[in-house]
């Protein structure tokens, strides 16, 4: 059995900072090299990537709630969007109050098309995983992904410091 040491440990954080923190501008570039690609704003992107995984339709106020807009700022989103037609907004048939935004799916399908192209690279790289690291590394990127949010909302919540 390995004994880990405090010292290892602390060691094993620090170089896991590091990694995380190259990964995590690593990927902010990928996203800013796919909507260049695309030419679309980065936040637009993501933006599409999360309405593309929700099961239904949204209201402006919940992609601003999503991804952290205010809903002025979701709202020149959805516009950028619906110009470029990859969403359409519909009234809600529960509450015609409500607007919903939904993808465009003949649309979307050009930023799929581009993700499937470079879909090859990203399972190589899975590929080289067992089953068991691989439920490691969704659970962890699940919990990060609600940690995100958790810290996301606790930094919204503070002054900037000085």
């Amino acid at each position: 059995m390995i004994r880990i040491t405090e010292q290892s440990r602390r060691a094993r954080y620090a170089e896991l900072s590091r990694v995380s923190r190259q990964y995590m501008a690593s990927y902010v570039l990928f996203n800013q090299a796919v909507a260049d690609h695309l030419g679309l704003h980065p936040t637009d992107l993501q933006c599409l990537s999360l309405l593309t995984a929700e099961p239904q339709p949204l209201t402006v106020k919940q992609i601003a709630d999503m991804t952290g807009l205010t809903t002025g700022s979701a709202t020149r989103l959805v516009d950028r969007l619906e110009r470029d037609g990859y969403v359409v907004r519909e009234p809600d048939a529960e509450d015609r109050r409500r607007v919903l935004v939904s993808p465009v799916p003949d649309r979307v399908a050009r930023v799929t098309a581009v993700w499937d192209d470079l879909g090859e690279g990203w399972e190589a790289l899975l590929d080289t995983h067992t089953e068991d690291e691989l439920s490691v590394i969704t659970e962890h990127m699940r919990k990060a992904e609600q940690l995100s949010h958790t810290q996301i909302d606790y930094l919204r919540g503070r002054a900037a410091p000085a």
